[in-house]
């Protein structure tokens, strides 16, 4: 999740409120992370609703996005003394579904957000799964990222981005993954989109979302739900190169590289 601390209740408060009761519905990891990864078992999807629960991709989004982390994960080596150690990015990590996956992948793992109560429930997670070794987890808005140039090998930056309040912080954020990316890494990017029922819209808006709590109090949740269109000029007007973009289970997705 991302921060913006001028807005009268930043993404990281709202997060902070919900982090357990949020984190408790987010067990599995999203089939299009899984075919990003290479992976190609079904999971839950986007909104982790029963009725998706064993969802799979279509053909066209698997065609874009099935094995796209690929050529950043060419030549892997377990060994240190024999290259080197590939490093993942779960951006926007919550309680660390995605970083685990990542995990099983790569020899170190980062797992960033700005939700400290978030953080807590990805230490949860990796301690009793076993990955906590190679899991490294940081506190840290998504439009400033406290890694080196060219340290990540491969990215996971799923439903964070559209939490930026600002066009400029969107783009930022996307030119800030392309920094921390390797020349030859890859990242999956995905927001929500007007493609999903939910939405009767045809053009990018900003709306909130609410949580509701055990004992329904309802929490809200900023968005900016992108139209595909949008999302595809938000991606041009960063320092990110756009592999390959489609629309899946009513988000947009793209395969980038820097």
């Amino acid at each position: 999740m991302d921060d913006e601390s001028a807005t009268p209740t930043p993404v990281r408060e709202t997060y902070d409120r919900i982090a357990e009761h949020f984190a408790s519905t987010r067990e599995y990891p999203w089939p299009e992370v899984r075919a990003f990864l290479g992976d190609g078992r079904s999971g839950a999807s986007g909104d982790d609703s029963a009725a998706h629960a064993e969802a799979d991709i279509d053909a066209e989004a698997a065609a874009v996005l099935g094995g796209g982390a690929a050529p950043a994960l060419r030549g892997r080596t377990d060994s240190p003394a024999g290259g080197r150690a590939r490093v993942g990015l779960d951006l926007g990590c919550g309680n660390g579904r995605h970083a685990e996956l990542l995990a099983d992948r790569v020899e170190r793992v980062v797992g960033i957000d700005v939700s400290g109560g978030l953080l807590q429930t990805a230490r949860k997670r990796a301690l009793q799964r076993g990955f906590d070794e190679s899991l490294r987890l940081v506190q840290s808005d998504a439009a400033a990222l406290p890694l080196r140039d060219g340290a990540v090998d491969v990215a996971v930056y799923v439903a964070t981005l559209h939490h930026l309040r600002s066009r400029e912080r969107r783009v930022a954020s996307l030119s800030e993954l392309a920094r921390v990316l390797a020349p030859d890494g890859r990242a999956l990017v995905s927001v929500w989109s007007t493609a999903h029922d939910r939405f009767d819209a045809t053009a990018g808006f900003d709306t909130t979302v609410e949580w509701t709590l055990p004992g329904g109090e309802r929490v809200p949740r900023f968005y900016h739900v992108y139209d595909p269109e949008e999302f595809a000029s938000d991606l041009a007007a960063s320092e990110l190169s756009t592999v390959g973009t489609t629309v899946s289970s009513g988000n947009c997705y793209a395969v980038v590289e820097p």
